[in-house]
């Protein structure tokens, strides 16, 4: 690491898996001479990327039900690129990193085997190892699952027992910015790393950013990514970019059982709700136990469990008749409408526990609320966004790309899943701002094994405004 600060080439602000992800990748596959990353707090990954705010998922397309067949496509190969790197390494860094569970869709009732039946039929082909799994099938890997259920009841799921399934967004993180710093050694080029270093504003200065920091500074870039959740936006609003977007922060929480689940067990997705179906989880923070969750809380912070934000959403909600249209057109919508309330209540302490084992009981119906218990700390935030000329929530991922040398990315979807893919693409925009070279066939050899490279025509456009 450099002792002072050059003008980097590109400079990122934000250290969870999506920015450390594209330092990696700006480190090893380009030949830019200085690059940086700047992160608020004093280690990566420790908001929204850290084990107890997410799934810890690696998300392929197989048991997520929402997903489109081509969605499951992109899916596949960003899953494959995680996969790709950590397998890659030390076998006691990739232990820490990622985790073979048996994982499933779990299917209840008519309507939906014959769902899963029908979308086996047409993805078994995208993923050869997925298998059609019946009763007595569910029974031998996930037993509990079976127990206690009435026998006249239909199951039936989709799943894989061999594949790296769950992941450390932290660890990975880490790793990610291990790699950057030797290849940029061996390069003789710096990687800098800033932690503990807020980011107060951007401005733009000639053909340089200037980054002010309370600690180091002002940091100057020729290009700047920005990489932070929903203070991505609060960025560009600052900035002039994206004022047609506003955001809707949701919270996620969880609970714990005893273990009752050998791997990760997904439920079908309600076609009606934009938020994730409940599902089961080995948690790769805590041994003996099963979380379940997430439920979705419209929440008045940037960051959860951290007051100090409230004053940061208020700025980036931006309300105006425009944004309460657009919640009001949520509200309307009945199972949307019920779900949010529900939601609300499994916030009250004694309630909760009662009304979350009646959603996690299509899991595991022998569960009873001793077995229940508030998972207090963990959690996160999605920053959902709001199209304001539109009046609807923006879905996936969304990025603000004005052309002008500075790239805004705020809810990657899915999750960390999409770091490496997310990152690739950013990294062609910076190419295509700034000129330099990225060596492809390295990238391919170390990521996209077994898997499709990136198409001239998925690649983003520079002046492209989502």
């Amino acid at each position: 690491m450099s002792t002072s600060s050059p003008t980097y080439d590109v400079l990122i602000v934000g250290g969870g898996v999506s920015g450390t992800a594209l330092l990696y990748e700006l480190a090893r596959y380009t030949d830019l001479k200085a690059i940086g990353l700047i992160e608020k707090y004093d280690h990566v990954a420790i908001v929204n990327s850290h084990g107890r705010n997410n799934s810890q998922t690696i998300h392929c397309g197989d048991i997520e039900t929402n997903y489109t067949l081509e969605k499951a496509k992109v899916t596949k190969r960003t899953a494959g690129m995680v996969v790709n790197f950590a397998s890659k390494l030390a076998p006691e860094i990739r232990d820490r990193i990622i985790y073979k569970y048996p994982k499933m869709v779990l299917g209840v009732g008519e309507h939906e085997c014959d769902f899963l039946r029908n979308r086996f039929t047409r993805f078994q082909e995208l993923y050869p190892k997925m298998r059609l799994l019946e009763r007595d099938d569910i029974a031998e890997l996930e037993p509990k699952l079976v127990e206690g259920r009435r026998p006249e009841e239909p199951i039936v799921a989709l799943g894989s027992t061999d594949e790296y399934s769950a992941v450390n967004y932290t660890t990975l993180s880490e790793a990610f910015v291990d790699q950057a710093q030797k290849n940029a050694e061996e390069k003789d080029a710096t990687c800098d790393l800033h932690l503990s270093t807020a980011v107060e504003k951007i401005e733009k200065e000639g053909d340089l950013f200037k980054i002010k920091t309370p600690n180091k500074g002002t940091l100057s870039a020729r290009y700047v990514v920005v990489s932070a959740g929903g203070h991505s936006l609060l960025f560009a609003h600052q900035m002039g970019y994206g004022l047609d977007k506003s955001c809707l922060p949701m919270a996620g929480s969880f609970y714990f059982t005893p273990k009752v689940l050998n791997g990760k067990v997904y439920t079908v997705q309600n076609e009606n709700l934009p938020f994730a179906a409940v599902h089961g989880d080995p948690d790769v923070l805590v041994e003996d136990k099963t979380r379940f969750g997430p439920t979705a809380l419209m929440l008045p912070l940037l960051e959860r469990y951290n007051m100090r934000t409230f004053g940061e959403f208020l700025r980036v909600l931006r309300l105006d008749k425009r944004v309460i249209k657009a919640l009001w057109d949520l509200m309307k919508v009945r199972d949307i409408r019920r779900y949010i309330i529900k939601n609300f209540m499994f916030e009250v302490p004694w309630l909760r526990e009662r009304l979350f084992l009646k959603d996690i009981k299509k899991i595991v119906p022998s569960l009873t609320v001793k077995d229940v218990s508030f998972a207090k700390g963990f959690g996160g935030v999605r920053p959902q966004l709001i199209d304001k000329e539109k009046q609807k929530l923006v879905m996936g991922e969304a990025k603000i790309n004005p052309g002008t040398g500075i790239v805004f990315n705020m809810t990657p979807s899915p999750g960390g899943t999409s770091c490496l893919g997310n990152a690739e693409k950013d990294m062609y925009l910076a190419q295509e701002f700034l000129g330099f070279t990225i060596d492809e066939e390295t990238f391919a050899e170390d990521l996209l094994t077994g898997e499709i490279p990136l198409t001239e025509l998925e690649r983003p456009e520079a002046s492209s405004l989502m």
